[in-house]
């Protein structure tokens, strides 16, 4: 990659690496590199050889740092390869939860004053279950409210299908709850509180909650949510 590509756009290092005891410093360096350079086409296609000079180390060390950073499950290294095996191109997508790239999900309508009573009441009593909700977002189903849509595009827990066949099964598990929990507001005396909400306290208040009532999760998580934005002013 020539100097004059490289990426004008700001790293993104969430708390979920910055904080990990198992990443090396220059590890989280990487991936916030990596999203910088994804944030225009949704992947990242720097080769190894741009990353070694960037930070002045080998290729096999650079090698090493994106091998442990797809182990653990922070990113997703895809690589096309001809008939006769050999490396046509490279391709490293952003798969941890935290991180959601632009531009990857198609953009849902402008949702127009007020939803019609009547909609809103049929999707209430369709009793969505928590696979078929995240089914029908994951592929933009006419089922769902743009209205949603929009609330979910804001705090970017928009997932192609694609991105989501990536990620690890527990990263998956998380946004399901997270987002059936915020349909379940949506669809309830409490649906004002969306506008009041923002993704990384979304995320704090799901990992406290899980290390405090495993048992009870979701119902846990809505009562945070509810007691936290409350009391918040509009």
């Amino acid at each position: 990659m020539n100097e004059e590509n490289k990426s004008n756009y700001y790293a993104i290092i969430p708390a979920t690496v910055r904080y990990s005891k198992e990443l090396k410093a220059n590890e989280k360096l990487l991936y916030g590199e990596i999203t910088s350079l994804s944030n225009k086409n949704g992947y990242c296609y720097a080769q190894n050889r741009y990353f070694a000079n960037l930070y002045n180390v080998s290729i096999e060390t650079v090698s090493r740092w994106l091998s442990h950073l797809q182990k653990l499950g922070f990113i997703q290294v895809i690589v096309q390869r001809n008939e006769n095996k050999e490396v046509l191109a490279r391709y490293i997508y952003i798969v941890d939860l935290p991180y959601c790239q632009k531009n990857q999900y198609p953009s849902p309508q402008k949702c127009q004053e007020g939803i019609d009573k009547n909609i809103k009441d049929n999707i209430i009593n369709n009793n969505i279950n928590e696979d078929d909700l995240f089914y029908l977002i994951i592929n933009n189903s006419f089922k769902i409210p743009n209205c949603f849509y929009e609330i979910l595009e804001r705090l970017e827990l928009l997932y192609t299908p694609k991105i989501i066949g990536m990620m690890r099964q527990d990263k998956i598990d998380i946004i399901k709850d997270i987002v059936y929990i915020l349909y379940d507001l949506y669809n309830s005396d409490f649906d004002f509180l969306l506008s009041k909400l923002n993704r990384e306290s979304l995320l704090n208040l799901y990992y406290t909650s899980k290390e405090h009532s495993p048992n009870d999760l979701k119902n846990y998580y809505k009562r945070c949510i509810i007691n936290k934005y409350s009391n918040k002013r509009s």
